[in-house]
């Protein structure tokens, strides 16, 4: 049991791809109690991936539990405001009674390419862009919606409502159905010069938008409050607020402190989402395009979402690295720890592998699900060594190329500041610091965490922030600067413009392939 040391207490929590964790926070920034638990991907066919909605909530059930009970009862009834972020777009179809109809199609889930397809047919691509302001793609909710009307049509018809991951955590703490404005702009469904659900992409989808989803609510908007029931099972105090919430993007953007233009930030984990501040809106034919930001030095933010990763390093881990396992545990070190180490003495260049961590296709800026995962440039004498350091580098190109992108609409990128899992590899920061050629700074575990984003925009809500600019700056702290290294980003410098021409170069081939492959066709 925490000792109270405030008057005000905040709850954060973030629903990620493969973790959820909650954090209980003080005014002043101290965690008073934190927890997380692991999620389960589902892979029921190619291109499917699901979750269990029910693991979500039982998940966040024990998670509540276990914080407050951390907390103590002093703390807990001083909690004044919650706020869920989540992994995002998400479809979940609900009855009238919120009971799931199926388990959820995730963000990874590219089933509906076919769909997709459809959706732009019939709308038009440039028409399709400028109502949804961004570039379409098969991990949002467009095409899924139009997959789940095609190929489950009864379960489409008992469909009351289509929730996202954290709006269906709030559903069970507050009893509404309900959806916040961020990630309703992501979903490709809204019309983002109205605010409201494009009757376009109903007509496309063959759905009534308006019914099957929940009228947005602002980010910060007071969604409900704890149930008497949802108290009982979670052990939070019946009657505190819970707050619309937001993506774990917009989460991540508050947690990695980015306050003034030339300040970029990843959050690095099974995905990275990279911001970067402009002084301008973008038009919305780019392949990146800025939205509003609320932070006041920063007026508008790109913000873009890279597939794979720290996914990378697990299918390294998973393929390859059962040495690096087997050493790890021998030695009892962590595994992480261990590839860094082992990667750090291959020379800037891995021996000449250029890897493309295109293995579940590619969101910014390529938006291209047929993109696949590819090693060139091996030899006789290429290591496991080799590849490995090869994907610490190939996922920084992606980096680059996300930045040079939205250094081209107008983004202003100087510094990196990295959170999350990623932020705790030394060897990775200081390949990307040298293949971005800028300083990395390293975050304190606090103030990179999703959850801490997560409070912050719960204290904003309800009164206990009333500047959140001047919040940002009085909590968020610098753990570590990370320099580039000379003469690897000379290195990089000659390598990356074959990264960009290799696939622009193979991008319709491994298109008919991925056609050719479907199709079940055995020649080209």
């Amino acid at each position: 049991m925490q000792q109270l040391t405030a008057e005000n207490y905040l709850l954060g929590m973030d629903i990620g791809t493969t973790n959820m964790k909650a954090n209980i926070m003080d005014e002043h920034g101290n965690i008073a109690a934190s927890a997380s638990a692991p999620n389960r991907l589902i892979f029921p066919g190619p291109n499917m991936a699901e979750q269990d909605p029910d693991l979500w909530w039982n998940n966040a059930v024990s998670i509540f539990r276990d914080i407050t009970e951390q907390a103590g009862e002093e703390i807990v009834k001083r909690i004044r405001g919650i706020c869920i972020s989540s992994q995002t777009v998400t479809l979940l179809p609900v009855d009238k009674n919120g009971e799931p109809l199926r388990n959820a199609m995730i963000w990874m889930d590219s089933r509906s390419r076919e769909e997709l397809n459809q959706i732009i047919e019939t709308i038009g691509f440039d028409r399709y862009v400028s109502i949804i302001g961004a570039q379409p793609d098969v991990g949002f909710l467009a095409s899924k919606l139009l997959w789940f009307r095609i190929h489950e049509p009864e379960l489409f018809a008992r469909t009351e409502k289509i929730l996202q991951t954290s709006s269906y955590i709030n559903f069970k703490l507050t009893g509404k159905m309900t959806m916040d404005l961020d990630q309703a702009g992501r979903s490709q469904c809204l019309n983002i010069t109205t605010g409201r659900w494009s009757d376009e992409v109903a007509r496309a989808v063959g759905a009534d938008l308006n019914r099957l989803l929940p009228t947005p609510s602002e980010v910060t908007d007071v969604i409900g409050e704890v149930t008497r029931e949802a108290a009982a099972v979670t052990g939070l105090a019946e009657g505190i607020p819970v707050i619309a919430g937001a993506s774990d993007a917009m989460a991540s953007m508050y947690a990695t402190g980015l306050n003034r233009l030339g300040e970029a930030g990843e959050s690095s984990g099974t995905t990275s989402l990279i911001f970067v501040g402009c002084d301008h809106p973008t038009p919305t034919n780019l392949p990146l395009v800025t939205k509003p930001c609320p932070v006041s030095d920063m007026p508008y933010i790109f913000d873009a979402p890279i597939t794979a990763s720290g996914a990378s390093l697990k299918w390294y881990l998973d393929q390859l690295g059962a040495p690096e396992k087997q050493y790890a545990e021998k030695n009892n070190i962590n595994v992480f720890s261990h590839l860094n180490a082992v990667a750090e003495k291959v020379p800037a260049g891995s021996n000449g592998v250029l890897y493309f961590p295109y293995l579940m296709g590619e969101r910014a800026p390529l938006w291209n699900s047929y993109a696949k995962g590819m090693l060139i440039g091996m030899s006789m004498d290429t290591t496991r060594e080799d590849i490995l350091r090869s994907v610490f580098e190939g996922t920084s190109y992606s980096i680059r190329h996300v930045i040079e992108t939205i250094r081209e609409a107008g983004g202003v990128a100087n510094s990196l500041r990295i959170t999350g899992g990623g932020a705790k590899s030394h060897t990775w920061s200081k390949i990307k610091a040298s293949v971005l050629r800028m300083p990395v700074y390293i975050l304190d575990e606090r103030s990179g965490d999703v959850p801490f984003g997560d409070t912050l925009i719960a204290g904003y809500a309800v009164g206990v922030f009333t500047h959140l600019t001047d919040q940002i700056n009085k909590m968020i702290r610098i753990r570590e600067v990370i320099e580039p290294v000379e003469e690897w980003a000379k290195v990089y410098d000659e390598r990356y413009p074959y990264f960009l021409e290799m696939y622009r170069h193979l991008d319709q081939d491994l298109y008919r392939y991925e056609k050719t492959l479907k199709a079940g066709q055995t020649t080209l």
